[in-house]
């Protein structure tokens, strides 16, 4: 049996917003979103170019996820995404959308479905990130000052640039998911960062990648 986008859909609701099962999925090597973090993404492919105008019809939610390997097709997925709500679109003269992703709650994946649509479509389980919803409390126990000299090594070794005054005035648990969905690092790397349970978590691991070069294992992934 196959499905067309949104036939059959599961709704959970948390703090009266939806999140939505079924949803189509964007398997994207090195690209993760972060609750409350946003992802600029230029869409050109037509099968997603399609995924976004079903999107755009329904409840304009996606799920980010990556491949495990870069291979066309229906490449093995890591466990755990995360969905998030299309809050900006701009079509392009040249047929390209440019969209601005605003995450929501991360997901594990629990069945991909056999669809008519040229792009995936996953059940998924929200139940393990509920919590995602509310800002996280744990932004406090960061060491920001551990944090910046990591960060400053790391953008000088890999030849990139940043608004120090941005950086230095923006909220902890905002610089730490603009940290971990923009720098450079390896997908294992980038599903390390998505997957830890906190902000102080994520800022931990922030600090290993980028003062070690990145040396995280998919065995140190918890799944």
């Amino acid at each position: 049996m196959t499905e067309e986008f949104g036939a059959h859909r599961k709704v959970l609701r948390v703090h009266g917003r939806e999140q939505p099962s079924p949803i189509p999925i964007f398997p994207l090597p090195g690209a993760i979103v972060l609750p409350h973090g946003q992802l600029p993404l230029n869409i050109f492919e037509p099968r997603y170019l399609r995924m976004i105008d079903d999107a755009l019809a329904g409840g304009r939610t996606i799920g980010m996820i990556q491949p495990r390997e870069e291979s066309p097709g229906g490449a093995p997925l890591y466990a755990v995404g995360c969905a998030g709500r299309i809050t900006s679109f701009l079509e392009t003269g040249d047929g390209r959308y440019l969209i601005t992703l605003t995450g929501m709650l991360r997901f594990r994946i629990a069945r991909e479905l056999e669809t008519e649509t040229p792009y995936r479509q996953a059940e998924v389980d929200y139940s393990g990130y509920v919590a995602d919803a509310d800002l996280d409390e744990t932004a406090h126990m960061v060491d920001r000052e551990q944090l910046f000299d990591a960060m400053r090594d790391y953008l000088e070794t890999e030849n990139l640039s940043t608004d120090w005054d941005e950086a230095a005035e923006a909220p902890t648990d905002a610089l730490v998911n603009s940290l971990a969905m923009g720098c450079p690092f390896a997908p294992n790397e980038k599903q390390a960062l998505l997957e830890a349970p906190t902000v102080a978590d994520r800022a931990e691991c922030l600090v290993t990648l980028m003062s070690m070069g990145g040396d995280i294992s998919d065995g140190q992934i918890v799944q």
